[in-house]
């Protein structure tokens, strides 16, 4: 069992979770992910580490609840455990030799994207982050992502806080700007795809963390089989990081797509059954 230390609210539906796990927290590097099961019954999911701690030996996850089991991890409380938390799984960030680099987070993929960017900062890396949300209500980790970047910029497709517009606008500008030698994007499909169309003709290396549906995390269902290069590679074992410049996003947007009817219909009964 793991039990939670921490739990925060980084807004109405994304929470902060800190585990007792230490030894998940000896190994795990940035970029890897572990697979938490509530208990005997639950299903396994997969969940990027967002922070970690060796001397404490804990291991923080960032849960987004959008559907039954992420809603009930997220209704766990400080003093409950979890059955497992199995990892590190995935391979680590290469993040080579850069003197300047870009970390851009989507949404809840700042979370993912805080690691890459504290990893990069301690490395002593010259480090801007671009965080792109909806609105300001859900910005997240803003405290964080700030101590660990030279410069902070905020975007919101309302304009509610920061800059309107998108990640992209921002992106382009500073490679416009400035020399830098790496671009990591974490977040939504498209938004990773964008970034490496814009990042392409600069020719800096471009580095994207996947998601696509995931089961066992060890390789051996092919559920997370991406395009790459054109050849077939699995996110749980290859990646999840892999180059921008050479992932078939639209393939990965059609495959993520196959089980939207049945989320949607759990989503119903669920709804039906808490009335």
């Amino acid at each position: 069992m793991y039990k939670i230390l921490e739990k925060k609210k980084l807004n109405e539906q994304v929470t902060w979770i800190t585990l007792d796990a230490p030894f998940v927290a000896r190994k795990v590097e940035p970029g890897q992910f572990v697979i938490i099961r509530i208990d005997e019954k639950g299903e396994r999911v997969p969940l990027t580490v967002a922070d970690f701690d060796r001397e404490k030996g804990t291991v923080t996850i960032v849960v987004q609840a959008v559907g039954y089991s992420t809603k009930k991890l997220s209704a766990l409380n400080v003093g409950d455990s979890v059955a497992d938390c199995v990892g590190p799984l995935g391979l680590p960030t290469e993040f080579g030799e850069p003197k300047k680099a870009i970390v851009i987070g989507g949404g809840v993929g700042c979370a993912i994207a805080y690691p890459q960017a504290k990893a990069l900062h301690n490395m002593g890396v010259k480090t801007d982050v671009i965080a792109g949300f909806r609105n300001k209500d859900i910005v997240i980790l803003e405290d964080e992502m700030r101590k660990v970047s030279d410069n902070y910029y905020v975007t919101t497709d309302d304009g509610s806080y920061g800059e309107k517009g998108f990640v992209t606008d921002v992106l382009k500008r500073l490679l416009e700007s400035d020399s830098y030698d790496l671009v990591i994007a974490i977040g939504p499909i498209p938004m990773m795809k964008f970034v490496s169309k814009t990042t392409e003709p600069f020719g800096v290396k471009t580095i994207v963390s996947l998601n696509p549906i995931m089961i066992d995390g060890t390789g051996m269902c092919g559920g997370c089989r991406v395009s790459v290069g054109g050849e077939t590679k699995f996110a749980c074992v290859d990646g999840p990081d892999f180059d921008g410049h050479k992932v078939d996003f639209d393939e990965l947007m059609r495959r993520n797509s196959f089980y939207r009817e049945e989320e949607a219909h759990a989503c119903r009964m669920e709804a039906a059954i808490n009335g």
